[in-house]
């Protein structure tokens, strides 16, 4: 089959768009990519798209795309990858074409080999057996998980003695946030450190309603745990993280955010909440949200290969 491949500019992000909720329906049975998070993506500050995108094209049909970024500085290096389930020798040399950056930017870097990870469905659009073939494994799996909520039913919890709740209100709170985001997520898979400004462009905060995000403060120990979700995803209220630094574990804290942000949703007409997990999190939150209703609406795999 013949392709035209280019890299992608944010003009494009319409065409990407599409193409990822064209790959949502197949994978998981609706569409639920949003343009602005694209046009995000191809924001990133760790990402040349002169270099670390790719479109491939039959005709004006785009059917595959690949972006990119790396977040460490070092050997580890992170990519999309899309691809029509008619295009696999298409996506093939986007794959390709990508290790080949990846390894690149790892030795730009400084480092002798690059560590690269993509995430797919579990039953993604691309064939996992071209990723086996060339060294590729899954290394770790994460549930995306949704639950119903409504007004009714779903109300403010009132927090127990000792504990209050605040929304992040001015850049302090911001910086705050940032820096328990830091503390309580650096045990975690994959975890990146990220400085303030980075960290920022992350979340694509220009667009994100702070007023949904909230910080924990424990008497004796301060401010030790936060909560952040966003409203501008058309298919549910999304929960962006949750975090409360080990000190702090055991009280109860991360349960009566998880029952803030659905009393908050809800409020707003929302009638959905979704969020993603490591499922094997050491800090007990896959069964955290089973308890609170949460079920799993599809899976992810980390693949991950390594090139020297």
């Amino acid at each position: 089959m013949s392709y035209v491949l280019r890299p992608a500019g944010l003009a494009d992000a319409p065409a990407v768009t599409a193409l990822l909720n064209e790959i949502d329906v197949i994978e998981i049975g609706r569409p639920e990519t949003d343009l602005h998070t694209v046009e995000a993506d191809l924001k990133h500050p760790e990402t040349d798209l002169d270099r670390d995108s790719w479109l491939a094209f039959d005709g004006d049909r785009l059917v595959a795309y690949g972006l990119l970024w790396d977040e460490s500085g070092g050997e580890r290096i992170d990519i999309d990858h899309y691809v029509l389930p008619d295009r696999q020798d298409t996506g093939l040399v986007v794959l390709k074409a990508m290790e080949d950056r990846a390894l690149e930017k790892a030795r730009e870097n400084g480092a002798e080999r690059a560590v690269v990870h993509l995430h797919l469905n579990v039953r993604p659009t691309l064939d996992t057996s071209l990723l086996g073939d060339r060294g590729w494994s899954a290394v770790r799996r994460h549930h995306v998980l949704r639950r119903t909520v409504d007004a009714a039913t779903d109300l403010t919890p009132e927090p127990p003695a000792g504990v209050r709740l605040r929304p992040c209100a001015d850049e302090a709170d911001r910086e705050r946030v940032h820096a328990l985001y830091q503390a309580s997520f650096a045990d975690h898979f994959d975890f990146q450190p990220r400085a303030y400004e980075a960290w920022l462009h992350d979340l694509d905060a220009v667009r994100l309603d702070w007023s949904l995000v909230w910080i924990a403060e424990v008497d004796g120990l301060g401010d030790a745990g936060f909560l952040m979700a966003r409203d501008d995803r058309e298919a549910m209220g999304w929960i962006r993280g949750i975090g409360v630094l080990s000190e702090a574990r055991g009280r109860g804290l991360a349960g009566l955010l998880l029952r803030h942000a659905f009393a908050a949703f809800a409020a707003r007409g929302r009638d959905v909440v979704g969020l993603g997990v490591d499922t094997s999190n050491a800090t007990g939150a896959p069964r955290l949200y089973a308890r609170h209703g949460m079920t799993v609406h599809y899976a992810v795999d980390t693949w991950e290969t390594v090139l020297r």
